[in-house]
């Protein structure tokens, strides 16, 4: 362990860097900061530092750049997440506040994100597997065409156009969106599948393909689909950072569905906020991107996650407060709606 002037020193090089993005040298730091310690003194502990693999020198008779290892120290010993201004909150609360439904409040979310935070923002939708099925809507379309809409206490809806139904009657189309709603309203989708098993067996004969085919769609739609949705926003972001050689490969893995759902991880806390730095992201093509990212639910419930990818060099104290932020008003939301 450093002891707690090595560590204010180690503060300070990850401050100045992120904030000028030049090496950091042990005079400057004298200057800008009151370590209470003579440049010499810095020198030392920076070498220390060095040795232990916290800071690096990118050449030779330049300062030093906080390494991976020295960002987890970093974020590992913050005392407290930089807290949004009063006008920043205002902002945050109008703005999602004016959203109308979950398709809006993701859209909006994420994009509120990119702005506060300068990064590529992701928000995922709600997943399915966390929801309980809320309403369902049956809607002849005329011809052999039915519309369901199933709505889920998480605000998702999912809504599909069953055709080839042969003659749709419409009291039986009513009689039958009746026997859903009886049976499946407030369950866990994982409970539908049994609570429908037997329900065919009570609709008139002449009815029943219709039951067949709008139960198989229910079913389909809501447990058979493994699929997250993930909505980004920010990517121009990342044009003003120096990835290098890099940056193709961070642009191709964030358009990859499944590397973000694996990246952001199972939603588990609302009141976590995860950090992986650099070499701790699994996809090669994010090993000098740091993701931050949060759980947002209703309650106790989580029911998906939001985050950011940037660059290992960001302030990771205002982009953790942002996050998290963030994450608090859209769960707030959700359970307000």
């Amino acid at each position: 362990m450093l002891d707690e002037r090595k560590l204010a020193v180690l503060r300070a090089v990850v401050e100045d860097f992120v904030n000028t993005n030049e090496p950091v040298g042990s005079r400057a730091l004298a200057d800008r900061h009151r370590l209470g310690v003579s440049p010499a003194t810095i020198r030392n502990d920076m070498v220390a530092l060095e040795e232990d693999g916290y800071i690096a020198q990118p050449h030779t008779s330049a300062g030093r750049v906080p390494t991976d290892k020295g960002y987890r120290l970093f974020v590992d010993r913050l005392s407290s997440v930089k807290p949004l201004s009063a006008p920043e909150r205002r902002a945050i609360e109008s703005f999602l506040a004016g959203a109308v439904d979950l398709d809006e409040i993701v859209a909006r979310t994420v994009r509120l994100l990119a702005q506060l935070t300068r990064q590529v923002a992701i928000v995922q939708y709600p997943s399915l597997t966390r929801s309980s099925v809320q309403h369902v809507e049956l809607v002849p379309l005329g011809g052999q065409r039915v519309m369901m809409v199933v709505i889920t206490d998480t605000g998702r809806v999912e809504q599909r156009v069953i055709d080839g139904l042969g003659e749709v009657n419409g009291t039986a189309v009513h009689d039958l969106r009746s026997m859903l709603n009886r049976a499946i309203s407030g369950l866990h989708l994982g409970e539908v599948p049994d609570a429908v098993e037997d329900l065919p067996a009570q609709v008139p004969p002449e009815h029943r393909r219709m039951a067949v085919a709008v139960l198989s769609v229910l079913l389909e739609s809501l447990v058979e689909r493994h699929e997250e949705k993930i909505v980004l926003a920010g990517t121009a972001n990342l044009a003003a950072v120096d990835f290098a050689a890099s940056l193709r490969d961070v642009l191709e893995a964030l358009e990859e569905n499944m590397v973000l759902i694996r990246l952001l991880g199972e939603a588990k806390d609302p009141s976590m906020l995860t950090v992986r730095i650099g070499a701790e992201n699994f996809h090669e093509g994010l090993r000098s991107t740091s993701i931050v990212s949060a759980d947002y639910g209703v309650g106790n419930q989580s029911l998906a996650k939001i985050g950011v990818v940037g660059p290992t060099r960001m302030d990771y104290p205002g982009t953790m407060g942002a996050v998290r932020a963030v994450a608090r008003y859209v769960g707030q939301i959700l359970a307000g709606q």
